[in-house]
């Protein structure tokens, strides 16, 4: 039987990763407002378009206005869902990450080594719920073995990896 023992504990973000979350949010924000506003020309532009196959169709009453708004209220109430769901999913967690200001560091274990010859990197397959492999200096890939125990960064609420220990 595997003995493998969890050991996580808490740390502060050093000023460059805070800087690294903070740009990530604030690139993340930017999407997501961009993505709203085209979700947004979408609810009221496709009841339009819909409006329109049905009066190429032969339909008198096409161009309902009850029809049309109906539509654009079930396209926005669809659409914020999803935009809502996307922003919990997603940057409400880099948010809270840099409101907490802390990350958590794990110990980990490698299990495998591996050089990818296409572009030149290496790499240490771990034991992490958070990260299944780490792209490693050659240095550490030269230097330490598998079933050496490394220590990983990430940050608590939106798992970014942040970097390793040795």
């Amino acid at each position: 039987m595997n003995d493998l023992q969890l050991i996580q504990y808490k740390s502060p973000l050093t000023p460059a990763e805070l800087s690294f979350l903070k740009q990530k949010e604030m690139k993340d924000r930017k999407q997501l407002y961009k993505i709203m506003g085209l979700l947004m020309v979408l609810c009221f532009l496709a009841p339009f378009a819909g409006a329109w196959v049905r009066a190429l169709e032969g339909d008198e009453l096409a161009f309902s206005i009850a029809n049309y708004f109906l539509g654009v209220v079930f396209l926005l109430l669809f659409c914020s869902l999803a935009v809502y769901w996307t922003y919990r999913k997603f940057l409400y967690k880099v948010q809270q990450d840099i409101h907490h200001g802390s990350k958590l560091i794990d110990t980990v274990t490698i299990t495998r080594k591996q050089y990818m010859v296409a572009n030149n990197a290496y790499y240490f397959y771990i034991t992490s719920a958070i990260k299944l492999s780490i792209e490693v200096s050659e240095e550490d890939y030269r230097r330490l073995r598998e079933g050496d125990e490394i220590r990983i960064e990430y940050t608590g609420y939106s798992h970014q990896y942040l970097g390793y220990i040795c």
